[in-house]
């Protein structure tokens, strides 16, 4: 399972907003099933292998979470410096997941339904490191003040950096939290096992 990311991101005086200065917002989420087909823990693995969301040149996974991320940002000539006084994001969340594409045999359907609530589990935690990630994004940039940037265009060199070192730090996040969960005796191979030797 990945997570994959879009790099938003930029010297000089950065000041902290109050609480009450930044903007109230929602991530909107979705789930985006694919389907897959099998009358056992063990076809419907082999299905998810042949049909699950691509990652990299060859491989394919069992989920993934990705998302979309724009601001409504204004910059203001504030005498000879530059300051961010608007800065909302928009933020879409979507959860790649499988689905059977036919009723399961009772016993079946138990099995899966606890594969797919733990594996659906495991795709929220990425998503929150995602919405704590923007929270982070918006209070580094609201206020944050340029000097001597009359036309406003140091500030956005500077946001470019500050939010890459914000969104690596998301991304290394993800990829540790995957190395626990993914790893011998962790949760998705745990889960994986239970599906896969069940009915």
């Amino acid at each position: 399972m990945t997570t994959c990311f879009l790099t938003y991101a930029m010297a000089a005086v950065f000041a902290l907003a109050p609480a009450a200065a930044l903007a109230e917002w929602q991530a909107v989420e979705e789930v985006r099933p694919y389907s897959i087909s099998g009358k056992s823990g063990a076809e419907l693995y082999e299905s998810i292998g042949a049909r699950g969301p691509k990652a990299g040149v060859t491989g394919r996974v069992i989920a993934h979470t990705t998302f979309k991320l724009t601001w409504t940002r204004k910059y203001e000539p504030q005498g000879n410096a530059c300051v961010i006084t608007t800065n909302r994001p928009k933020l879409i969340i979507t959860y790649t997941l499988p689905k059977p594409a036919a009723a399961l045999p009772a016993v079946v359907e138990s099995s899966w339904e606890s594969f797919i609530s733990g594996v659906a589990a495991h795709e929220r935690v990425h998503g929150e490191t995602i919405k704590e990630m923007v929270k982070e994004i918006e209070t580094a940039s609201i206020g944050l003040t340029v000097a001597d940037d009359p036309d406003c265009k140091k500030i956005r060199i500077e946001l470019t950096r500050r939010l890459g070192e914000i969104s690596a730090r998301q991304r290394q996040r993800g990829r540790d939290f995957d190395k626990v969960e993914m790893g011998d005796g962790g949760n998705i191979q745990q889960l994986i096992l239970k599906l896969v030797n069940g009915p």
